[in-house]
C-alpha cells in the first residue's frame, strides 16, 4: 500500500493523507489586503478530506510586506475574510493552517508604511525584487532593528496567530525559511549584531525561538509549525556553518514540542528546482528533531514514496502541482496525469491560472 495515503499526526492535526498543499504566494487579495471570494473559491478547490492546506505567507503587519496583494492578518476585516476561507476548507473536509510572515530586508520603501526603510538584524541589502502595486521594485538597503523594536515584532507574531485562530485555522506556521526576518536573524550572513540577538548560535537562534513560543501562547504547542530551508540561497542568504545552526534550531524546537518541522530541500533555490537530487536536509534534521517531519522542494509521486519509506519524512508538501492540480491528492493515489502550469499567471491577476484549473472527471 501506498505510503502517501495512510494516516500520520501532526500535533493535534490528524491527517487523511501525506500530501500536504506549500504555502503558495498567489496575490490574489482585495482592498487592504483582505482575503476575498476568489480566494476562498482557490483554497476549496484544493481542499481533501483529511488533507492539510499551509495558506499562502501571510504578513503579521504593513511593515511584514515585501509583496503587494498579499493577503494580511493584522486587522479584524482580515480576520472575517479568512474566516470564509477556514470555513470553505473545512466544509470539504480538509483543514489549513497560516503561514505567518515578516519578510525583512526583502522589501522596498515602496511597499513600507509612509515609505520608510525595509527592517532587519543588520543594514546589509539582499539581492532580488519585492512587488510593489505597480509592479517589481530591487530590494533595497534595509535599516537594522534596534534593540528595543525587538520584542513588539515578537508580540505582532502572537498576535498573528491569534488572529488566526479566532479566523478558524487549525494551527500556524513561522516562516523560517527563505531568507525572511526570521532567517535573517538565523544566519550569521545576515545577522552582524552585536547584542543579545546576534553572535553565537544560541544568540542568533533567539528571534526565531521566541516568535516560535509567542505563537504557541496563542494557540497551543501542538499547533504550531516552523519552515527552515538549512540550504537556501534565495534573498542572498548564508551562514558560515548551516549544519550546526539548522541542528542547534531543530534539536530546541524539538525540546518545544511543536507540532512539525517543514523543511525546503537544498534542491530548491528560491521557486526553481536546480537539481534533481536526494533529500538530505530532512535526514540530518531528522536525526535532531523526533516529531513530524514534512518535505518540501520538487518532489513527484516517486520521491514523496521514497523519502516517507525512509523515514527521513512524514509527509511531502507540493507546491507548483498544486497550482495547476486542485484535485492534486486524487490525481496522485489514482495515478493520473496532472495539467502543466502557467508560470505567468503566479502573481497577482484574477481567476485566470488561479481558479479556472480543471479536475480530473475520474478523480471527481
Amino acid at each position: 500500500m501506498s505510503k502517501l495515503f495512510t494516516p500520520v499526526a501532526a500535533g493535534a492535526l490528524s491527517l487523511g493523507h501525506r500530501v500536504v498543499m506549500a504555502p503558495l504566494t498567489r496575490m490574489r487579495s482585495g482592498p487592504g489586503d483582505r482575503p476575498n471570494a476568489l480566494m476562498r473559491d482557490y483554497y476549496a478547490q484544493r481542499a481533501s478530506r483529511g488533507g492539510l492546506i499551509i495558506s499562502e505567507a501571510t504578513p503579521i503587519s504593513r511593515q511584514g510586506y515585501g509583496y503587494a496583494g498579499a493577503p494580511g492578518i493584522y486587522d479584524d476585516a482580515q480576520v472575517l475574510g479568512w474566516r470564509a476561507i477556514t470555513d470553505a476548507v473545512h466544509e470539504r473536509g480538509g483543514q489549513i493552517v497560516m503561514q505567518l510572515w515578516h519578510v525583512g530586508r526583502q522589501s522596498h520603501p515602496d511597499i513600507q508604511p509612509n515609505g520608510e526603510a525595509p527592517v532587519a538584524p543588520s543594514a546589509i541589502a539582499a539581492e532580488g525584487y519585492g512587488y510593489a502595486a505597480y509592479g517589481p521594485v530591487p530590494f533595497t538597503m534595509p535599516r537594522a532593528l534596534e534593540r528595543a523594536e525587538i520584542p513588539a515584532i515578537i508580540a505582532e507574531f502572537g498576535a498573528g496567530a491569534a488572529r488566526a485562530r479566532a479566523a478558524g485555522f487549525d494551527g500556524v506556521e513561522i516562516h523560517g525559511a527563505n531568507g525572511y526576518l526570521p532567517d535573517q536573524f538565523l544566519q550569521d550572513g545576515t545577522n552582524k549584531r552585536t547584542d543579545d540577538y546576534g553572535g553565537p548560535i544560541q544568540n542568533r537562534a533567539r528571534f526565531l525561538l521566541e516568535v516560535t513560543q509567542a505563537a504557541i501562547v496563542a494557540f497551543g504547542t501542538d499547533r504550531v509549525g516552523v519552515r527552515l530551508s538549512p540550504s537556501g540561497t534565495y534573498g542572498s542568504m548564508s551562514d558560515s556553518d548551516p549544519q550546526a545552526t539548522f541542528g542547534y534550531v531543530a534539536a530546541k524546537l524539538d525540546e518545544l514540542g511543536i507540532a512539525y518541522l517543514h523543511v525546503v530541500e537544498p534542491r530548491i533555490k528560491g521557486t526553481e528546482l536546480i537539481a534533481a537530487s536526494e533529500p538530505i536536509a530532512v535526514r540530518h534534521l531528522r536525526a535532531l528533531f523526533h516529531g513530524t517531519i514534512i518535505a518540501a522542494g520538487g518532489f513527484d509521486r516517486a520521491g514523496a514514496e521514497a523519502v516517507l519509506e525512509s523515514g527521513d519524512a512524514d509527509a511531502v508538501a507540493f507546491g507548483r502541482a498544486f497550482i495547476a492540480n486542485p484535485d492534486l491528492p486524487e490525481r496522485l493515489r489514482l495515478g493520473l496525469p496532472l495539467t502543466s502550469y502557467d508560470r505567468a499567471t503566479f502573481y497577482g491577476g484574477d481567476a485566470r491560472g488561479y481558479t479556472d484549473y480543471p479536475f480530473h472527471a475520474h478523480a471527481a
